[in-house]
């Protein structure tokens, strides 16, 4: 993967846009698009400050939003059309939610109720 930009948000994350397409014949390719947003964990996010570390224990910080876009059997001529169109859709589309101050709250905390209800998907690592 390469990376195609880096884009500072007003709530101080920066996101990361990268370009995983790749080729897959001589005149075909799989289109790419991967947006990864490192998003700190903080204890003040919690209620319980036992529930912060079970979270770092498990996912690590920082935590990374990770948005993906893809196409596959897409002409090598049309490649950097439709990533660009990928990439106009992301900051249309998502990018404003992302760039909400609550985001990494609401973030670090879905990523934390995923945890509880689902501990054999994410055993504790602690």
């Amino acid at each position: 993967m390469t990376l195609f930009e880096e884009i500072i948000l007003p709530n101080g994350l920066v996101a990361e846009i990268w370009d995983g397409s790749r080729l897959i014949a001589a005149d075909t390719t799989t289109v790419v698009l991967v947006v990864k947003i490192p998003v700190v964990l903080k204890e003040e996010y919690f209620e319980d400050p036992a529930a912060c570390r079970k979270t770092a224990r498990v996912f690590g910080s920082p935590l990374v939003y990770e948005y993906r876009n893809e196409r596959t059997f897409i002409t090598v001529g049309e490649r950097e059309a439709l990533f660009n169109e990928f990439l106009a859709n992301f900051k249309k589309d998502v990018l404003p939610y992302l760039s909400k101050d609550h985001f990494p709250k609401r973030f670090v905390l879905s990523k934390y109720q995923e945890m509880i209800k689902d501990p054999w998907k994410h055993p504790d690592r602690g």
